[in-house]
């Protein structure tokens, strides 16, 4: 997401923020709130501001809490007293290996384990307050029983640790839809990000590719091109396909289908362009029609029905609302009531009445993991020491697969949002509905570890979006603007555990975005759990000496260190001061212009003498990206990050926060310092690319498993 600002809860930039005005809520909704993990302040960065009554009110209907009346509020906490009394056990208990894990239960208790694995452990009645340390990591059953009275709950055992990446390492950050070759149909494709890894790693002797997330778009047009507010984040889009790379296109016809799409790869290319997606969607999904009718030999049949049986109930589910959204549209509340939840007969009925539908998305989304593996072994083959690293967003559209399969764990009425702060003092809502920590504990996190496991399957790494989130999130009800939202709490060593436990298994390490509002502790305890941070060279400062640059030995090492991001401006516009005037010419600045300008020379002129001091450049040389890059070089960085369009100067963000139709965000290719588009060969060619990977040291060999996984 947006984040502009690097900065604790602290307030450390020294900037205030003005708060709205709200009354403090009562004690006893106060009270009921903490219950349910609901925050009652928060701190913009200028002292604690109380969290509207109202605000309440929202949130906690949103957690099937009444508190609109004060005899409501007392009722429910007095509910929730007994409720909790009148448990054995809590619906969820994450444990670490190798630590023993206190349970809170009562006196003669007798506690079993079911395992994973189909074993047993019986625990001895005087040790029924102590899981033992020596428990094998999984998803395991624990069960309580006091007299006539029985509890159960899902035992999940997690690593200490996510498994880190193998040696230091730099790659490429790339939006994929925006890297387009020769033989791509109008934007990016896996066709392309496989040829990518290949030159990177065999070429370059890059260790990795970051890419953008590929989650499934919500379907119709025009399509909303942000990757970062998707239908579905457990399925990629179809869109990515490389349709030549299908085996069944060697037995189709597909007429004028290929010269249509150089056409409108050539309109992007040659003609200054922007990605049409819509169109490369209508044009892909014609030539998919005709491959779906092309028999599979029975080699590949044998794998679709291994893939088909693997993913299951979720893989039905999700082309199940993928027919359904092309009959009644893809916002679930205007179907039909019947079908507006996956778990009725209705919906039963129609996937069979739409059954051709149904599979061919299911072999659509076969096709894109098949896909999905090769570029990841293609980045394997070039000798990256990580190879791919996915981006998982922080939440989905609210009219999606993903909103629809998995409502019973969502929050109906909220969208996920960033309170105000120095950088934005109206708040910030994303338009995506968050998890229910209450409810994600009675399902054992089952639905989150998917979506984990779905993520870190063709991955050396996984890139988390907000990954604060897994401590807290911005709760905006409907109806509210962002400024008068609350925190919610999550179960942040479950949802760690979680994420260690899967990263673990599929050996993959972990990258957390944790730039712009981090609350006190929590970077402590992602390094203590192995998690890679982000850090973006404009924003490390040491506030505590007046927001002087930090030395690169002062840099943390469990980091990505990078120039930029995609919601940043690119290094060639910081350097010449285009990103200010970018932002003017849209009616962006919140100051005059010349004093916007006067702040970005300032700062360069302060990076200039930095960069003098570490001895990157002369006195007399100018500022230059291969100076910065190589800036992060010399912090120990365990990953830095070349963004792709700095190697031939494209001085365009890829996306612009705070427009939507005044800047074609998510839609640029990639281009050269006069804004004319580039090729992946090009790219390659250019003499950028070449000054930039002469930097960086070279990582030679076949990719080991990240360190920690078995």
């Amino acid at each position: 997401m947006a984040a502009f600002l690097d900065r604790d809860e602290t307030g450390g930039n020294g900037q205030q923020v003005p708060a709205e005005d709200s009354p403090a809520p009562p004690p006893e909704l106060v009270a009921l709130a903490h219950a349910y993990g609901v925050d009652s302040t928060y701190d913009p960065g200028s002292g604690p501001v109380p969290v509207a009554p109202d605000t309440l009110v929202a949130v906690l209907a949103a957690l099937g809490v009444d508190a609109a009346t004060p005899e409501s509020v007392g009722a429910e906490l007095e509910r929730h007293r007994a409720a909790q009394a009148a448990r054995l056990l809590p619906p969820c208990i994450v444990a670490r290996a190798g630590r023993r894990t206190a349970l809170d239960v009562p006196a003669g208790v007798r506690l079993s384990i079911e395992l994973e694995d189909g074993g047993t452990w019986t625990l001895p009645t005087g040790h029924s307050h102590w899981l033992p340390a020596d428990l094998p990591l999984g998803r395991h059953r624990l069960t309580a029983r006091l007299g006539e009275r029985e509890g159960a709950a899902a035992l999940i055992v997690a690593p200490q640790k996510v498994p880190e990446p193998s040696g230091r390492s730099w790659g490429f950050l790339a939006q994929l839809y925006s890297v387009l070759s020769e033989r791509s149909w109008g934007m990016g494709d896996l066709g392309d990000l496989a040829e990518l890894a290949q030159w990177a790693g065999n070429e370059l002797g890059a260790g990795f590719v970051q890419i953008n997330p590929l989650h499934a778009g919500l379907p119709g047009a025009p399509s909303d091109p942000s990757p970062y507010r998707p239908s579905s984040r457990r399925f990629a889009d179809p869109v990515h396909l490389r349709i030549e790379a299908v085996p069944e296109y060697a037995y189709a016809e597909l007429g004028d289908l290929p010269r249509r799409a150089a056409a409108l790869r050539g309109e992007v290319l040659r003609h200054d362009g922007l990605i049409d997606r819509d169109a490369v969607w209508a044009l892909k999904r014609q030539a998919l029609e005709i491959l779906h009718t092309v028999p599979r030999g029975v080699g590949r049949e044998a794998a679709y029905r291994a893939f088909v049986a693997r993913e299951g109930e979720w893989l039905e589910q999700y082309a199940t609302w993928c027919a359904l959204a092309e009959v009644h549209g893809s916002d679930r509340h205007r179907w039909p009531k019947g079908l507006r939840h996956p778990g009725s007969p209705q919906v039963v009925r129609a996937a069979q009445e739409l059954a051709p539908s149904v599979e061919f998305h299911r072999w659509l989304a076969w096709l894109v993991d098949e896909q999905l593996g090769l570029a990841q072994q293609a980045a394997e083959r070039a000798g990256m020491a990580v190879g791919l690293i996915h981006d998982l967003a922080v939440g989905v559209h609210p009219d999606g697969a993903d909103a629809w399969a998995l409502q019973d764990v969502l929050a109906e009425g909220i969208s996920v949002g960033a309170p105000p702060d120095a950088f934005n003092a109206h708040g910030q809502d994303w338009g995506l509905p968050p998890w229910r920590p209450d409810a994600l504990a009675e399902a054992g996190y089952a639905p989150y570890a998917e979506l984990l496991r779905a993520a870190a399957r063709h991955a050396g790494a996984i890139r988390i979006d907000h990954v604060m989130g897994l401590f807290r999130l911005w709760w905006v009800p409907a109806g509210h603007p962002p400024t008068r939202g609350a925190y919610v709490r999550y179960d942040a060593e479950a949802m760690l555990g979680v994420l260690a436990l899967e990263a673990h298994r599929a050996g993959t390490a972990v990258i957390g975005e944790d730039l712009g509002t981090v609350e006190l502790g929590v970077r402590e305890e992602l390094t203590a759990r192995g998690i890679l941070g982000t850090s973006v060279l404009w924003f490390e400062r040491d506030w505590q000496d007046k927001g002087a640059i930090l030395p690169p030995e002062r840099w943390r090492s469990g980091c990505l260190a990078t120039l930029t991001t995609h919601d940043l401006p690119s290094t060639a516009a910081r350097l010449t001061g285009e990103h200010v005037e970018l932002r003017h010419r849209l009616g962006l600045l919140a100051r005059p212009l010349g004093e916007e300008q006067a702040e970005a020379a300032a700062e360069l002129t302060e990076w200039h003498a930095e960069l003098i001091r570490a001895g990157l450049i002369g006195a007399g040389e100018d500022l230059t990206p291969e100076a910065l890059y190589g800036f992060l070089l010399a912090t120990p960085a365990d990953l830095v990050g070349v963004w792709l369009p700095d190697t031939v100067g494209d001085p365009r963000p890829q996306n612009l926060p705070g427009t939507w139709d005044q800047y074609p965000n998510w839609r640029l290719p990639v281009a050269d310092a006069s804004g004319c588009p580039v090729t992946l060969e090009q790219l390659a060619a250019a003499p950028g690319t070449a000054r930039l990977a002469a930097l960086a040291p070279r990582h030679s060999g076949r990719r080991t498993p990240a360190r920690g996984a078995r």
